[in-house]
């Protein structure tokens, strides 16, 4: 009997030796820049890990699947300073990670898809919601987690011409990702049945907007520059530069409600969020980060669990196995948004839902009832297979 206890004591040893041998090693670089945009509102400015902090969640959770087929996942996180070299970064990530999540502008994201274009690395697109990337500048080796504009500026017209608030009046800011929204609602509006009654442009002639502006200035300001417009029933605001959108609502000339950059917001996370499971998930990240889990943590999440699930699907860490089962029409995920989410085959982008948030709770989520799609509604959300301009390479 002692020499049986001995002999299966030591076969386990040796057993947890070859098991802990065989444990596939998967790694997940992050690759974003140093500093965050800041907010107009002091409760709004985003922490220094933004992004990165829902990457760390979906880290554990993959390798609490993970250590059952032996998957152990890690994350690298490479952080870049201004005039940084972008292709030797992501190059030197790639030396150890098959995968790379980034949070790159669209010129530095195409840097880097471009110099991992042969070597099998995959990268997933967290952070640039530019509809070029997924169109004529798509590339093959890019995933993109991150919506695009026109997917946010449809989930909003949806909703808008669902309630009967046809009319609109646009105002953009003065700068070019201003001006590439404000394009995307214009395409909203026609693809759906609204209104522009009018547009308008709010110069940004620079300055502390902050302690130039004050609250009585901007209490007169507001209402001048809104007056006189033509009848309409909601005023619609482009301003991802964060100039002037936020000081909108209640500041109108005429009562009516913002939506866009301020007021009603399209958004792929709200820390209001707390339908199908998303309860759990917000408690576990803020226990993990002090902090409420923003859009962009959510989107890094996403990306992270992208891998996670298809390397549990395919027993694999290969890169390509990996990639291919993304691809492929078995592929899905599920994001605490009441359905799973899977890829656009054509332009690599994730099918999603979008909510309308208010800033304190979540308003409603779209596609909206009614707005139909021979594939999935979810294709109602920017630009559909029949107008896609994407050559994958």
């Amino acid at each position: 009997m002692i020499r049986w206890l001995v002999g299966a004591i030591g076969f386990c040893v040796v057993a947890t030796h070859a098991l802990a041998a065989d444990v596939t090693e998967i790694g997940i670089g992050y690759l974003g820049h140093t500093g965050v945009k800041p907010k107009l509102s002091l409760v709004e400015q985003p922490a220094d890990n933004d992004g990165m902090a829902g990457a760390r969640l979906a880290i554990e959770d993959n390798n609490t699947t993970g250590k059952f087929l032996n998957q152990h996942f890690t994350l690298e996180e490479v952080r870049l300073k201004d005039g940084d070299d972008v292709a030797k970064a992501a190059l030197a990530l790639a030396g150890h990670n098959g995968f790379i999540i980034a949070d790159l502008p669209a010129d530095a994201l195409l840097q880097a898809a471009d110099a991992l274009r042969d070597r099998g690395t995959v990268l997933l697109n967290a952070g640039a919601i530019d509809d070029r990337l997924r169109e004529q500048d798509c590339r093959a080796n890019v995933i993109h987690v991150a919506p695009t504009r026109s997917m946010l500026a449809d989930a909003l017209a949806q909703y808008l011409v669902w309630k009967q608030w046809k009319r609109w009046l646009l105002v953009a800011g003065s700068h070019d990702t201003d001006k590439l929204f404000a394009d995307a609602l214009r395409r909203a509006a026609a693809r759906f049945g609204a209104k522009i009654v009018q547009e308008r442009t709010f110069e940004d002639t620079g300055g502390a907007r902050r302690t130039d502006s004050g609250v009585t200035l901007i209490q007169r300001q507001m209402p001048v520059f809104t007056q006189a417009a033509p009848a309409y029933d909601v005023l619609v605001a482009a301003d991802e530069s964060e100039v002037f959108a936020s000081y909108l609502p209640y500041r109108t000339w005429d009562p009516r409600p913002v939506a866009g950059s301020a007021g009603l917001v399209p958004a792929t996370w709200d820390a209001s969020q707390d339908q199908w499971g998303a309860v759990q998930m917000q408690n576990r990240f803020l226990k993990l980060n002090s902090r409420r889990m923003t859009a962009l943590d959510m989107q890094a999440w996403t990306a992270a669990r992208l891998i996670g699930e298809a390397a549990s699907r395919t027993n694999s860490g290969d890169p390509k196995k990996v990639f291919d089962f993304l691809k492929g029409p078995d592929f899905s995920v599920a994001a605490f948004k009441g359905t799973r989410l899977t890829l656009r085959d054509w332009n690599l982008q994730l099918r999603q839902p979008i909510l309308l948030v208010d800033g304190r709770m979540v308003v409603s989520v779209s596609p909206q009832e009614g707005f139909l799609h021979q594939v999935s509604e979810l294709d109602t959300l920017g630009v559909d297979r029949p107008e896609t301009k994407c050559k994958l390479q």
